[in-house]
């Protein structure tokens, strides 16, 4: 009997909020200049927020104000930002990946929304663990087979018996540990650090399964791993529709400043095939399909990118 875990964290968790951040800093310039060029890291924690990074645009934005916004007025916040360098661009300015790198994206079929059993039980519990308790938390599901085995709740300004109640009425499991190092009142930036582009396993489909190892948050779609992340999904969740599959597994692989992948495959059930000559696979082309032009990439931060009913979801 196989044995699987996946963890989840809510979105006040201290990697969460830096990710909203870095995206809503994207999508404040997108908002002004559709073409903007950005890839902002942040790290925030006790106080001061810092972001560093690159940005092309011919936008102006206040990133101050939008942290600001966010975080709130009593928070130093630091910017350290210049223009993509000259050799990258000249790469990306006829069409070619930002960054070389591989995505690989996947669909289920044991769940509705095409994701991992594991994983989907430990977003859902969050989620409405959340909706309660809007602070700093984080689950964990183990499952044995399909029935869980254990359930970790960790949530901030929780009463230990009352969110053990809570989680009961939500999951059936063997076992139940609840705020098992205590009652917790510190967290989010107050308890500690945190960084975009940490929590990328959350963030794709849980330990169960291959990622490419690139982060999303605060990446414009010519960044491959964010984006070409995105078109993986949505060619696996397609082919798996297609062809009555248990499980559909894509990869691809970028070479900067080159618009087509040099590796394409899909893996249905295991077997191993190419992919579909139909999909344009140029950052450009990825762009036009998923319609990220559409997008707000701060809505994707939190939840995790995939299983949300996104664009490259359906």
């Amino acid at each position: 009997m196989h044995t699987k875990t996946a963890e989840f964290v809510s979105p006040k968790h201290p990697d969460k909020i830096c990710d909203f951040i870095a995206d809503s800093i994207l999508d404040a310039y997108l908002a002004l200049d559709p073409d903007s060029r950005v890839a902002v890291e942040v790290m925030g924690g006790h106080k001061a927020i810092t972001i560093s990074g690159e940005i092309t645009s011919k936008a102006t934005v206040d990133i101050k104000k939008v942290v600001a916004d966010i975080v709130g007025t009593e928070y130093t916040i630091n910017v350290f930002a210049t223009k993509q360098s000259r050799e990258i661009a000249q790469g990306v300015d006829i069409g070619g990946a930002g960054d070389q790198g591989i995505m690989i994206g996947h669909a289920f079929s044991e769940t509705p929304n095409l994701m991992p059993l594991e994983y989907d039980l430990a977003r859902d519990l969050c989620k409405k663990i959340y909706a309660k308790y809007p602070y700093d938390g984080k689950v964990q599901v183990t499952l044995e087979g399909t029935g869980v085995k254990t359930v970790v709740a960790s949530f901030q300004n929780t009463k230990t018996e009352e969110l053990e109640a809570l989680v009961k009425s939500l999951i059936s499991a063997e076992e139940y540990l609840i705020n098992p190092a205590g009652v917790w009142t510190i967290g989010g930036f107050d308890a500690d650090s945190g960084l975009s582009g940490r929590k990328i396993i959350i963030d794709n489909y849980g330990p169960e399964h291959q990622v490419g190892g690139g982060s999303f948050s605060g990446k414009d779609y010519t960044k491959v791993d964010r984006s070409a992340a995105y078109i993986a999904r949505k060619i696996a969740v397609e082919l798996l529709k297609e062809k009555s599959a248990k499980q559909v597994d894509v990869k691809l692989a970028y070479a900067i400043g080159k618009a087509e992948p040099v590796m394409a495959v899909a893996l249905i059930d295991g077997k191993e095939m190419p992919i579909p000559a139909k999909y344009d696979l140029s950052p450009w082309g990825i762009k036009k399909y998923l319609r990220l032009d559409q997008v707000k990439f701060a809505n994707t931060s939190q939840w995790g990118h995939f299983g949300n009913n996104f664009n490259w979801d359906n």
